[in-house]
């Protein structure tokens, strides 16, 4: 089970949102756990799912293991434009390519 975020917090080191108490609040190891790392910070579900979905954890560790680097990807700042016009409790429903 993945631990959240219980208090409102600092807001999202990915797109600046404030952080809302609730489901829509997670945790991202910034050096992947895989990698060795063990201190989390507070981010959105939505901005720590578009993370994963663009970077293996060898990239996190290697490249994109900040905030500031993550922002810099062409991709992630297409994704930010679009996520700051959400709520801060928004959560993204992704489906599941069909075969």
């Amino acid at each position: 089970m993945k631990a959240r975020v219980t208090k409102d917090s600092e807001p999202c080191p990915e797109c600046g949102r404030p952080i809302a108490r609730g489901p829509g609040a997670d945790r991202h190891h910034w050096l992947p756990k895989s990698r060795g790392g063990r201190a989390s910070g507070a981010i959105h579900v939505v901005c720590h799912r578009k993370l994963h979905s663009v970077f293996t954890p060898k990239a996190l560790a290697s490249d994109y293991g900040t905030p500031e680097a993550v922002r810099a990807h062409p991709e992630i700042a297409k994704f930010i434009r679009w996520v700051r016009r959400k709520p801060p409790e928004y959560v993204d429903r992704h489906d599941k390519p069909k075969k």
